[in-house]
């Protein structure tokens, strides 16, 4: 009878020890996401006070947060001192070559491994695949001997055709395969029934359904390119063709540095990435969420 009588009790004990042990792991990682998230935001305030700085201020110790006396002429010298409109031109000329054919050829490889049936295609497939293991530095010189070569260096071709064949993409594939395999078949088969080749099928049907995870290739490509500094630093040697990444490097010399001027024009390179993020955030997550699940 006693026992009967202690057993609701300690059922209710549990429960409460269950529920602090919970409230004490949220607060665990709710104090490690803030500290996380406080480290990886240090940079960029740093970034955003320097630009607003005499070279004097940037580096006094301690460090000052505020900047005083306010500086806003950084901006104004960083983007007279180096042709930054040219550099802005020649990047988005790269991005509008590399991003349609990173999604064009990607798309199409996708499709190709993961809703067409083949001998081969899972290994084939595991081969690219085990190719992302392999380092960049591994392939740069032998790449650049091609490119040279063929008397294509200092040219934007050795930075836009890959895309277009789906080269260094196999990452971009690996999602979009993942995306197009938790479309139903029964689309597919309905469509050939119907006397659909598989073109029609990938214009008609897949694509259409597979916008989430088109935006997530087509914006992560464009930051890829917008951030890409060896490429341009390997191919291009004019200083007419230099991309905003490589301009950025323009103003650290060998025996000094602008570091007003970098900090400035480092904030505004920085700020079309955030906008972009900013207004495709939710649509980028769902694409991501989406990836994963499969039919």
């Amino acid at each position: 009878m006693t026992h009967l009588e202690t057993a609701p009790e300690t059922i209710d004990l549990d429960r409460r020890r269950a529920r602090g042990h919970v409230g004490a792991t949220r607060i665990v990682v709710l104090v490690l996401l803030v500290v996380g998230g406080f480290l990886c935001l240090m940079p960029f305030v740093w970034m955003v006070r320097s630009a607003f700085m005499s070279e004097s201020q940037i580096f006094t110790s301690p460090p000052e947060w505020i900047p005083d006396p306010f500086t806003p002429g950084n901006f104004s010298g960083a983007l007279t001192s180096e042709p930054f409109v040219g550099y802005f031109l020649n990047t988005m000329v790269i991005e509008l070559l590399v991003v349609p054919g990173t999604l064009l050829s990607c798309s199409l490889a996708a499709f190709a491994f993961g809703r067409l049936r083949w001998r081969g295609r899972t290994v084939v497939f595991g081969v690219l695949m085990a190719g992302l293991m392999l380092p960049y530095a591994a392939t740069l010189v032998p790449t650049f001997v091609a490119w040279q070569w063929l008397g294509l260096v200092d040219t934007y071709v050795p930075l836009t055709l890959p895309a277009w064949f789906c080269a260094g993409g196999m990452a971009s594939v690996f999602l979009l395969r993942q995306f197009f395999r938790s479309i139903p078949r029964d689309l597919d088969e309905a469509a050939y029934i119907d006397g659909a080749n598989p073109i029609r099928v990938y214009l008609q049907i897949i694509l259409p359904l597979s916008k989430p995870a088109l935006l997530v290739v087509g914006v992560f490509t464009f930051f890829a390119v917008w951030n890409d500094f060896l490429n341009p630093l390997v191919y291009l040697s004019d200083n007419a063709k230099f991309t905003l990444a490589l301009g950025l490097a323009t103003f650290r010399g060998t025996f000094s540095s602008e570091w007003g001027y970098l900090m400035a024009a480092s904030t505004l390179v920085t700020l079309p990435v955030l906008v972009i993020f900013f207004f495709t955030q939710r649509q980028l997550l769902t694409g991501i969420a989406l990836t994963g699940l499969k039919d």
